[in-house]
């Protein structure tokens, strides 16, 4: 039997699935471009490219199209563990930072390796019923492989009490 994790990948594994996704959810990010590359239990990888729409007066990538798709990164990972779930899990970004390294031309692929610390945190909140958090971390790398930018993200989880 597959796990909701694997449902809510398998779910997004279309690119026109994924699209509607987007459109539905965050806008946004269907704009901009973001696609997502990988999404396993390794880790999810989210690219954006520079174009028209997402540069800068400084002809790079704009730094809130580079955090939204730092967060996207973690946020599939965090989407799939909730998927589903009873009781119902709320989640929430409570902190980020992030660091700028380089100029973001090209394709800047955002991965994160988190999925375990997520996940755990998740069930965390699900056995406790309190508040979890956990920092997940996004590195952005271009075409050449060199650092461009990296994300932390302290994500929030929650699980709803059930009524009686």
């Amino acid at each position: 039997m597959k796990s909701n994790f694997d449902n809510f990948r398998n779910l997004l594994s279309s690119p026109f699935t994924f699209r509607l996704f987007l459109i539905k959810n965050l806008p946004l990010a269907f704009f901009v471009g973001l696609k997502v590359v990988e999404f396993s239990h390794q880790q999810t990888s989210v690219t954006v490219r520079k174009k028209w729409f997402n540069n800068n007066p400084f002809q790079s990538i704009y730094f809130a199209v580079l955090s939204m798709a730092a967060e996207l990164s973690t946020g599939l990972i965090s989407s799939a563990g909730i998927y589903k779930r009873k009781p119902v899990v709320s989640m929430l970004i409570v902190k980020m930072d992030g660091s700028f390294y380089k100029k973001a031309t090209g394709t800047i692929v955002f991965s994160c390796k988190d999925v375990e610390k997520i996940l755990e945190a998740i069930e965390q909140s699900l056995q406790t019923t309190e508040g979890t958090t956990v920092v997940c971390n996004s590195k952005g790398v271009n075409e050449a492989g060199e650092i461009v930018a990296e994300f932390n993200f302290t994500w929030s989880f929650k699980a709803r009490r059930q009524r009686i």
